[in-house]
């Protein structure tokens, strides 16, 4: 009998385990179906570009990062515009010359470096875009700041191309062309301050310049730092990204190395996002996370001045995390962060159903506040219209009403939305007619699915900051005063 049930729980369990093991390659086989069953990929998603930076490039200098930039550039001419010949012409292909998503049409094209020099300069100000992005998110910040400064846009390696850059770059490649700009920036500013502004990955990548140096008894590049969406966290499902590509790589699948793949009709930030993009931010995220958290008092001291702001919906970092892993270490009132709270109009307040700001709040009351915090909120005395909330210390200090408001509609800011302001030709509200190219955020597009090659998500997706004005205000007031 004894022999039986040992016997009979031998094949119970050998068929769980195989029953087990059976289900797990039948969802393999499943996900790994549906994902190569996504659009064809096109040429700007497989070629590989030989002219590109990479950390073990060898170069000493940023006149030498702009010299293999132009090479790049020449080089995507005609691997890419030269060479493509679609099957079925698009109007917002940006790869097909005179499109209206060609990025060559615009007066400049905003994919590329920049460095607007400034002979009565007192500062300086490095401007550092996001993963996916290019120069052109941070346009509107370098002009506000170019007849006051030395200004330096920086593209970051792998973007303002082709997305297939996204497959190959790391986060020190990312990291080192940073260093350069920063050296270059020191050099040429001869002991005047330098400023950096971060949107997003160029905000834990001017992070991590700081604390690299910090750890190591360094002192600071910066004199300031100004974050916008900064890549201080990630969704843990991040730390698994890798794997899919790992297993596209196995199977020989491409276009498992994508997350999404979609038509290219921005002609200044990639649709389609890849899978190593995603990894690249989350270890760079996880390399800052590590350090900050082993720095000594006396070197969290060290760090500069900084200035934050975040959305709180945030659909592509952690929003919890700025504060969970940073601003809970720093020991200084001279850092503050600024949060922009949803719009709680009474209809929005009864259809929310993830309340982001439960989160936030159990983070204020249980971490260290020994940051400045502002909270724009509505203003419950006057409809649409905002009121700055300030907090010191973990204490309410004041409320400021403010001559802002929430379009109508507008129920949150975004991830992406910060640092455009309501004229922005490209993802503004307002159609121009004198500008010949798209312009993606005039409106959300009401009818039928399947018309439009933008999918209706991104056209839901708030664009543009009504805020901007306001933020612009704070950002001067924390540059100027401390570079005088």
């Amino acid at each position: 009998m004894k022999a039986i049930v040992i016997g009979s729980t031998k094949h119970v369990l050998f068929f769980a385990i195989y029953g087990f093991i059976g289900s797990v390659i039948a969802l393999l086989v499943a996900i790994v179906w549906i994902l190569n069953a996504r659009a064809e990929l096109d040429p700007w998603h497989t070629t590989h570009l030989k002219q590109e930076y990479h950390q073990q490039s060898g170069l000493k200098a940023f006149a030498e990062y702009l010299e293999l930039e132009d090479k790049l550039f020449t080089e995507l001419d005609n691997k890419i515009y030269q060479e493509y010949i679609p099957q079925a012409p698009s109007v917002i292909n940006r790869y097909e010359n005179g499109s209206l998503s060609d990025p060559n049409i615009w007066d400049i094209n905003w994919n590329r470096s920049f460095e607007w020099k400034n002979a009565q300069a007192e500062y300086g100000v490095l401007l550092v875009h996001g993963m996916s992005d290019s120069p052109y998110a941070m346009s509107h910040l370098a002009k506000q700041f170019k007849s006051s400064a030395h200004v330096l846009g920086l593209r970051l390696p792998g973007h303002g191309t082709i997305p297939a850059g996204l497959t190959e770059i790391t986060w020190p490649d990312l990291a080192s062309a940073v260093a350069l700009a920063t050296s270059h920036m020191k050099a040429e500013l001869k002991g005047k301050p330098l400023y950096v502004i971060g949107f997003s990955t160029g905000a834990a990548l001017a992070l991590n310049i700081e604390l690299e140096r910090i750890a190591l008894n360094k002192p600071p590049e910066y004199q300031g730092m100004v974050f916008i969406s900064p890549a201080i966290g990630l969704a843990p499902i991040a730390a698994g990204a890798k794997w899919q590509a790992r297993l596209g790589s196995l199977l020989g699948y491409e276009k498992l190395f994508w997350n999404s793949i979609s038509v290219e009709y921005d002609p200044f930030k990639y649709t389609s996002f890849a899978v190593n993009a995603g990894d690249v931010v989350y270890q760079l995220a996880q390399r800052n996370q590590d350090i900050i958290a082993k720095l000594t008092e006396t070197q969290l001291q060290s760090i500069p001045p900084l200035l934050t702001f975040q959305s709180i919906a945030d659909d592509t970092v952690s929003s919890t995390a700025v504060i969970q892993y940073l601003y809970q270490y720093l020991p200084a009132e001279h850092h503050r962060l600024v949060v922009f709270d949803i719009n709680r109009n009474p209809n929005n307040h009864q259809l929310i159903t993830n309340d982001p700001l439960n989160e936030m709040a159990s983070l204020w009351l249980n971490s260290p506040m020994n940051y400045q915090l502002s909270i724009i909120e509505n203003n419950p005395d006057r409809d649409h219209y905002v009121q700055e909330h300030l907090v010191a210390g973990g204490e309410s200090k004041d409320v400021n009403s403010m001559s802002l408001e929430w379009p109508k509609g507008v129920y949150s800011l975004s991830h992406v939305a910060l640092p455009f302001p309501e004229s922005d030709t490209l993802y503004g509200p307002h159609y121009q007619k004198e500008n010949a190219h798209i312009q993606i955020g005039q409106a959300i597009f009401k009818g039928e699915r399947g018309l439009f090659g933008i999918p209706a998500s991104e056209m839901l997706r708030q664009k543009w900051n009504p805020f901007y004005p306001y933020m612009i205000e704070q950002i001067e007031d924390f540059i100027k005063p401390s570079a005088q």
